[in-house]
């Protein structure tokens, strides 16, 4: 059966459109992968004939109409060249010829369009991360999001809320082409100014971690050694060759120049396609004051903090150690990679000085308040685990109870209620999991953990073995997308659509 407009004018359940589509396997690609790909060209039709308003009734906002009115921001994908460290070039794509992406500075509840140009020779597509916005101008095309061909421009236009450290990225599958996705330079800060602020501060400082040169690794021994990930699963997985903050290695380009006394807010965001990492910056510490964009109940310094895949920190560090320092990962090895910063006193010079911070587990519940959630009206359980590769695949496919996208039914929710998720990690490896359009609560970590409160995420890292709960209100209604955000796990399976009854 073809995917043709008429049958998605007569059915607006995504989902099971998708499943329905059969198209023809001629790459040696899984079934799964090409059923994906089709909706794409779906979508585009879909847009390209007009029939938008029937398939999401009150939610086509001129996404793809651009008019003549000038946007807030205009991004352009386009393959470009970029030097990351001393004879280090990279080629990738970007938006606007640079590495993060320009910085976007919103108003909370004040509409805003942003026009996307889509100069290269891929089908892609911008995610807006963290935003509570309609599933339309969201970015995900599970969810209904249209792609942008090439040569195409397309306009988002939403209202930005809650107010916090956001980003933007593409959110295209890669599968095993390791020069697309999140594998490449299309991500950016977008902060969302609201009546709220973060603390008092005299410098702010935006930071993105990537890694770059991507390759498979076949063998679990050598991947252990590689990533702070330590998989235990039978495919083959993802290696880097270089990392960065922003847009240079360790000891390349500019370093951050304060002053002794001066108090720095530091965004930090982990915007690798796979590898979570963990940062310290001796001699300092940070006091958490946000997670994921969202005020902690708790504020704490810590010498050494986690970022996941997709995570993001705000923290105040107190510049009181004058000196010449590395912030960068605490793996020696990751550090050779290039995943650092030299942070630089005014009138200091001399080498930058690392020092191996002690030993201490990253643990969310300091950060909340210890206390019993409300009982949600639904509770659905989740157990994550790994099948091994499919015929003709370097890489495990991923299952959520037992099922991988896009052959699973969706989670059905009604609005206003509140619902648990029960996040069972049955695999020997980290999820970054990521739940679209709405923050979650996170309430306990740990089959036998302390109950908690006030703890407000879009993404946790779940560790092998492990589980978390969190709640989340169903104040948001639309095609919800849940996944994991490392790209090759969600490229392989491990998605799933919350749908509002």
């Amino acid at each position: 059966m073809r995917c043709g407009v008429d049958k998605w004018e007569t059915d607006p359940d995504f989902n099971l459109i998708f499943q329905q589509c059969e198209v023809g396997n001629s790459n040696n690609e899984s079934s799964e992968g090409m059923n994906r790909r089709s909706f794409l060209t779906s979508a585009g039709a879909l847009l390209a004939g007009g029939s938008l308003h029937s398939v999401l009734p009150g939610q086509a906002k001129a996404l793809g109409q651009v008019s003549k009115e000038k946007p807030d921001y205009s991004l352009r994908i386009a393959p470009t060249t970029i030097v990351i460290g001393p004879g280090v070039e990279i080629k990738t794509l970007a938006y606007n010829g640079q590495v993060p992406g320009p910085l976007l500075r919103l108003r909370e509840g004040v509409p805003a369009t942003i026009d996307v140009t889509n100069a290269g020779t891929e089908d892609d597509i911008v995610h807006w991360h963290g935003l509570a916005i309609d599933s339309l101008n969201d970015g995900a095309m599970e969810e209904g999001s249209p792609m942008i061909a090439p040569g195409e421009t397309h306009r988002y236009a939403f209202t930005p809320k809650p107010s916090g450290t956001r980003w933007y990225h593409t959110h295209t599958t890669a599968y095993e082409n390791l020069a697309i996705g999140t594998y490449t330079g299309q991500f950016g800060f977008l902060l969302i100014d609201g009546k709220r602020e973060p603390g008092n501060y005299d410098q702010e400082i935006n930071l993105a971690i990537h890694h770059w040169g991507p390759s498979f690794v076949p063998m679990v021994e050598t991947m252990r050694e590689q990533s702070a990930n330590m998989p235990l699963t039978t495919g083959s997985d993802v290696g880097y060759k270089y990392a960065t903050v922003n847009a240079h290695m360790l000891g390349a380009g500019e370093p951050i120049r304060v002053k002794q006394g001066q108090r720095v807010l530091m965004r930090l965001l982990n915007a690798s396609a796979t590898e979570n990492v963990v940062l310290a910056l001796p001699g300092h510490t940070f006091k958490i004051i946000a997670m994921d964009g969202n005020p902690v109940p708790n504020p704490k310094s810590v010498e050494v903090l986690s970022l996941a895949v997709a995570e993001r920190v705000d923290a105040i560090v107190e510049m009181n150690a004058p000196g010449v320092w590395v912030l960068g990962s605490t793996l020696e090895k990751a550090r050779q990679m290039g995943l650092g910063v030299v942070v630089e006193y005014a009138g200091k010079t001399g080498t930058p000085v690392w020092k191996d911070p002690a030993p201490a587990e990253w643990d969310y519940t300091q950060f909340a308040t210890i206390a019993e959630a409300p009982q949600p009206d639904d509770t659905f359980v989740m157990t994550f685990r790994d099948n091994g590769p499919v015929r003709g695949s370097k890489f495990d496919t991923w299952t959520i109870n037992n099922k991988s996208w896009p052959k699973i039914d969706p989670l059905v929710v009604q609005q206003s209620k509140r619902y648990r998720l029960v996040f069972r990690n049955g695999s020997g490896d980290q999820h970054p999991v990521h739940l679209h359009r709405h923050s979650f609560e996170v309430t306990r970590i740990g089959k036998d953990g302390k109950q908690m409160r006030g703890l407000m995420k879009d993404v946790i890292n779940i560790m092998p073995l492990e589980t978390v709960e969190v709640d989340f209100i169903a104040d948001n209604p639309g095609n919800t997308l849940f996944h994991c955000h490392q790209q090759l796990h969600m490229d392989f399976g491990f998605m799933q659509l919350i749908k509002y009854a």
